[in-house]
């Protein structure tokens, strides 16, 4: 009896330290590691005379609005996507800052210190803009994608100073857009994200 006891109460006392180490541990530091730089993904950086540098003030999100099936690759994707926006926009670069793919990765875009760009009205600066890819008017974002745009967000806030409750969609600054699409904006709407990333913040304080 005593034997049972032990192990009942070793397990308890188990799992109650690990679900709370879990759930109140959050590292700025291991976020930015895991982030793919553009120089790792084989971008090509953008000319510094042509860039409108910018203060971060708001975190937007955007989605990609395409498909993007599983064992698309997202490399290619980056590279296929840089080009197009240098030949067909002549933009200077990618229009986002950071891009999410299906399985939660991060990778870096355009340098966050230049404004992005938009095919829509707003005016995008001061905005650090995260796409996910996929186009969530006709599918759901997966786990993955989301807890990676919560860690995301958390690393944006604190980094430079973005109050979580200003977190908004693309189609909050434009009368002419979904984005980021009706499966994916709920997650603002809800107060999901914002509630996520305040937790996270008061898990790094």
């Amino acid at each position: 009896m005593k034997r049972i006891l032990f192990i009942i109460t070793a397990a308890i006392s188990s799992y109650y330290f690990s679900g709370c180490s879990s759930s109140k541990e959050f590292s700025i530091q291991i976020i930015e590691e895991q982030i793919i730089s553009a120089q790792q993904w084989g971008g090509i950086p953008a000319i510094d005379s042509l860039a409108k540098k910018h203060t971060i003030t708001h975190i937007t999100l955007h989605h990609q609005g395409e498909p993007f099936p599983k064992g698309k690759d997202p490399i290619q994707y980056l590279r296929n996507l840089q080009s197009w926006s240098r030949s067909e926009k002549h933009w200077i670069d990618i229009p986002y800052h950071y891009i999410i793919d299906l399985d939660g990765k991060i990778y870096e875009g355009r340098n966050i210190n230049y404004a992005g760009d938009t095919n829509t009205e707003y005016d995008p600066s001061g905005h650090a803009l995260i796409e996910v890819v996929g186009n969530f008017e006709e599918v759901e974002p997966n786990q993955e994608q989301i807890d990676a745009t919560v860690n995301l967000m958390t690393l944006l806030a604190i980094k430079y100073n973005v109050f979580p409750d200003s977190i908004r969609g693309h189609k909050d600054y434009s009368s002419t857009t979904v984005c980021p699409g009706k499966n994916l904006y709920p997650y603002l709407e809800n107060g999901y994200f914002r509630d996520h990333v305040k937790e996270n913040i008061h898990a790094v304080k």
